[in-house]
C-alpha cells in the first residue's frame, strides 16, 4: 500500500479489482477552496489503454510489485521470442502479442527491459532509439531531394518505414522505437 502523496512515474498500481495500471504522469493540486487532490494519467499495463483518474490527497492505493529486468533477445522459437537474463542466464519465452510493437525493432543480441508480475510477463520495453541497417529501398530520384520527401524502406528486421530520399540500401539509421520514425543516419 502507498499513499497518493507517494505517487511517481512508472509506479504500478492495482486498481479496479486487480487490474494493473502504470502511472504515466501525476499532478498534486491544492485548490483555493476544498481539499487537495492528485490528478493522474494511468496506462493499463496489459491493454495499453490510457485513462485520467483523480484521487483525494492522502488516500491509500494498492501498489503491485513489478520486477523489471534487463534481458537480451537471443532468438525466435516458432512464435516465441526467447530472452536471456544476463545475470542468471535463465531463458524466458515470450509470445508475439506480449512483445507487441517492440518486435519490429528486435535483432538478436539487442537488450530490452522485461517486466514481470507474479511470474507472468507484462510487457517488453526497448530503449527509446535503436540503430538498424536498411535492407532494401529504392534509389532517390534526382531532383526530388530538395522537396524533403520520403520513400519506403525495409529494415533488417523486416519492418517497413518512411525514410528521407537520400538514404540508400545498406546504410545504418537510428529509429525511434515508440513511434517507428526515422531519427537520423548513424556515422560508422
Amino acid at each position: 500500500m502507498a499513499s497518493t502523496n507517494d505517487l511517481k512515474n512508472g509506479l504500478v498500481l492495482k486498481l479496479d479489482g486487480g487490474q494493473l495500471w502504470s502511472v504515466v504522469e501525476f499532478q498534486h493540486v491544492k485548490p483555493g477552496k476544498g481539499p487537495a487532490f492528485v490528478r493522474t494519467k494511468l496506462k493499463n499495463v496489459l491493454s495499453g489503454k490510457v485513462v485520467d483518474k483523480t484521487f483525494n490527497a492522502g488516500v491509500k492505493v494498492e501498489t503491485a510489485t513489478v520486477d523489471k529486468r534487463d534481458m537480451q533477445f537471443s532468438y525466435m522459437d516458432g512464435e516465441y521470442f526467447v530472452f536471456m537474463d544476463m545475470q542468471t542466464f535463465d531463458q524466458l519465452h515470450i509470445d508475439r502479442k506480449t512483445v507487441g510493437d517492440a518486435a519490429n525493432f528486435l535483432l538478436e543480441g539487442f537488450s530490452a527491459t522485461v517486466a514481470q508480475h507474479d511470474g507472468s510477463v507484462l510487457f517488453v520495453e526497448l530503449p527509446a532509439a535503436v540503430e538498424l541497417v536498411i535492407a532494401e529501398t529504392e534509389p532517390g530520384v534526382q531532383g526530388d531531394r530538395s522537396t524533403g520527401g520520403t520513400k519506403p524502406a525495409k529494415l533488417e528486421t523486416g519492418f517497413e518505414m518512411q525514410v528521407p530520399l537520400f538514404i540508400t540500401t545498406g546504410e545504418k539509421i537510428k529509429v525511434d522505437t515508440r513511434s517507428g520514425d526515422y531519427l537520423g543516419r548513424v556515422n560508422s
